[in-house]
């Protein structure tokens, strides 16, 4: 595609929301609706997505002119419109006419018609009807003046696809990448059990399995599959739209079938939903639980989106940031979820997603609907329809936007620390976790995002700013270290040989490695390493564990030596009993306990040029926040621009033609005082210079430096 209209959304950062006027009560109240968007300063709609059956009411049947008047008004007010293939959501002539296209369960179970997202979209059954309502949507729309761009189905992923059809592909899929069926029984460790097999129909099918590697080949399977279908989609798209239309979709990260590098690959821009908890979850001092489909504090609104930006980043054809395309507004979720923001929260959330890369900050959605599934999602306007405190602090970040605009136009977040990230890893987690839901006994089979969040959050609370490093997209150490003085790759279990390899030359280059539990325990076929764990890390490292604990209690744990001062604190959910093998490997911090005493919870190594520090357990907050201070303290990563940083403020950077900007964050519900320690402008106040400074409470600061 080429760049022409896409380039211009990186003139500055752009305010959107989703659109229904087929929801409302009264469509005829379109200009309104625009009026109001206009007076927000929302220059991007997302519609059509969702209504499949207002488009083909019946089987063939096409009802295309109702969007006409919404495109027209839009052009007319000067706002943009994302146009969406209606493909995740299928009417009900089409579920009762083919009941054999619902998807099929682990168990077994047909998926029921009567939310969304049954279907088997890797039919081609299925994939008929869906071309045909996609050619016929952008066909007759695909082309309007209005249309900057196209969304490709919707959160696609949700299910892991059982059908027999499925089943057999992935047996041919496995044989494909084996060979014959005796590497296979060797690979996947199948005399286990009496798994061995002789003939490639004797691949049972997932529902019943308990091989670790049959899992992980079987998740890589289905995101795949998922891919695919969006990349088809893509091919159809493209023939339909003008060449400087770009093409996404809206990635909801925590899909079971979701591969979101794999899915930017496919795409213009990577774009998804960014949703979070709002009042008292968003003060800074606040630990959410992590691992659900919203951020429940802060550090993982942050997170959320440095691994949003990630999604395509070493896509040459890229276009550079990313695109939320939902995020909330008055509240998210069903009634019992409903936490209307405070007072500047929105603000800071926008500013927030702006200040990791966002381009767009669309909100999900307009108006809260009156009817349906969804009917306490707190939309920018109430059930009455009325502009009211929402509209308006959505109005004034849109003035902010418009203030900021020149000094962040195609400026680029920085980034001190990397944070690796591994779908492999995520996927043998959740199919047998080394954590227990925090309470119960039961596994958490969100236990690597549990993982990789807490030590992003130390890096956070740290100052540190964090770019994600998929593992799929791993560069040479040369590049990693070029990119980030710090990395971080906890919870790295399901690795190969070359990305252990990798991060090891880092370190030997110069760079701070922290590696975080289990990673490198297991190989990249999801089998467990017959060698030293953790596998060529702990030879560089001057460390190994033979033993390992799912800890059914909090363990104390003490700094050994100077370098972490006196600090004590505890530990939770598992531990690798790390070993010093190396009279040069330094043990940070020891267990307080009559029997894990013996054991290190962290070691520290110089290794050539650089550092690396083992971590084998999950430190208390605090304590992984001065141990990732400790591994960055020499790493020459520049601060934040203010003297002695609040502990309730957050900065965060970009750096662009103009120079850099910072945006700082008072996450607090009390005001804090700020001295900037180097000459700064404040962006949202005509530039003007700015010495000691107040910043009121859950309010944002913008500054340049000068």
């Amino acid at each position: 595609m080429t760049v022409d209209r896409l380039s211009a959304w990186r003139r500055g950062p752009r305010l959107g929301t989703a659109y229904y006027n087929e929801y409302l009560p009264d469509p005829s109240r379109l200009e309104t609706d625009l009026r109001l968007m206009t007076d927000a300063g929302i220059t991007c709609i997302r519609v059509g997505e969702s209504v499949w059956s207002t488009w083909e009411p019946r089987d063939g049947e096409f009802d295309l002119e109702w969007m006409t008047p919404v495109l027209d008004g839009a052009a007319a007010h000067g706002i943009d419109v994302i146009l969406g293939t209606p493909t995740y959501a299928v009417p009900p002539w089409l579920a009762r006419k083919h009941p054999e296209l619902a998807v099929v369960r682990k168990d077994g179970e047909r998926v029921p018609w009567g939310g969304r997202q049954e279907v088997d979209y890797t039919s081609e059954l299925f994939r008929g009807y869906a071309e045909r309502v996609i050619r016929a949507v952008l066909g007759r729309h695909g082309r309007h003046p209005a249309v900057i761009g196209v969304q490709l189905d919707n959160e696609a992923g949700l299910h892991l696809i059982h059908n027999e059809h499925v089943v057999a592909r992935f047996r041919e899929w496995v044989a494909e990448r084996y060979g014959d069926v005796e590497t296979l029984n060797r690979a996947w460790g199948l005399a286990y059990w009496s798994h061995r097999i002789a003939d490639w129909d004797e691949l049972w099918a997932p529902g019943g399995n308990t091989t670790p590697a049959y899992d992980l080949a079987w998740r890589r399977f289905q995101a795949e599959l998922t891919a695919d279908f969006l990349g088809w989609q893509a091919g159809i798209a493209r023939e339909l739209v003008d060449e400087d239309v770009f093409l996404t979709t809206c990635i909801a990260y925590q899909r079971p079938a979701m591969d979101d590098v794999a899915v930017g690959a496919r795409l213009d821009i990577a774009s998804g939903n960014a949703y979070y908890l709002a009042q008292d979850a968003l003060d800074l001092s606040v630990e959410g639980g992590g691992g659900q489909w919203y951020a429940d504090d802060v550090p993982q609104l942050v997170l959320m989106a440095d691994r949003m930006r990630a999604t395509g980043f070493d896509r040459p054809d890229a276009q550079g940031g990313f695109l939320v395309t939902e995020t909330g507004a008055a509240s998210i979720g069903n009634a019992w979820l409903t936490r209307p923001p405070y007072d500047g929260q929105i603000a800071q959330a926008a500013w927030l997603l702006v200040a990791r890369g966002a381009r767009l900050v669309s909100y999900w959605h307009w108006h809260t609907l009156h009817s349906g599934h969804e009917v306490h999602w707190g939309g920018i306007l109430g059930h009455d329809l009325e502009p009211g405190r929402i509209h308006a602090e959505i109005a004034g970040i849109g003035r902010q936007f418009e203030a900021a605009a020149d000094w962040l136009a195609d400026a680029e977040p920085d980034a001190d620390v990397g944070i690796v990230y591994a779908h492999d890893s995520e996927w043998m987690m959740a199919f047998e976790p080394p954590l227990a839901v925090p309470g119960t006994e039961a596994p958490d089979r969100k236990a690597y995002a549990r993982i990789v969040g807490d030590f992003g959050r130390a890096a956070v609370d740290a100052g540190l700013q964090a770019g994600y490093v998929n593992e799929r997209q791993l560069p040479s150490a040369v590049e990693l270290r070029s990119r980030f003085p710090v990395l971080i790759a906890a919870g790295l279990i399901a690795a190969s040989d070359r990305t252990l390899e990798v991060l090891v030359e880092y370190a030997r280059l110069g760079g701070r490695l922290i590696v975080g539990p289990r990673t490198g325990y297991a190989d990249d076929q999801g089998r467990m390493r017959a060698g030293a764990a953790p596998a060529v890390i702990g030879e560089a490292a001057g460390v190994r564990y033979q033993e390992v604990a799912a800890l059914t209690a909090p363990v104390e744990v003490e700094a050994s030596g100077s370098r972490l001062g006196a600090i004590a604190g505890q530990v939770r959910g598992w531990m690798d009993a790390l070993e010093p093998t190396d009279p040069d490997a330094e043990v940070l911090l020891r267990f307080r306990h009559p029997h894990f005493g013996r054991w290190a919870a962290a070691v520290r190594r110089d290794v050539g040029e650089g550092v690396v520090t083992v971590v084998g357990t999950l430190l208390d907050r605090v304590t992984l926040r001065e141990l990732v201070a400790d591994a960055a303290a020499d790493a020459a990563v520049p601060g934040a621009p203010v003297i002695a940083r609040p502990r309730s403020v957050t900065a965060h950077s970009l750096n662009g033609p103009r120079g850099r900007v910072w945006v700082l964050h008072n996450w607090s519900g009390d005001a804090v005082e700020v001295t900037p320690d180097r000459t700064v402008v404040d962006v949202l106040n005509a530039s003007r210079a700015v010495a000691s400074t107040e910043v009121p409470a859950r309010s944002v600061a913008v500054w340049a430096e000068v």
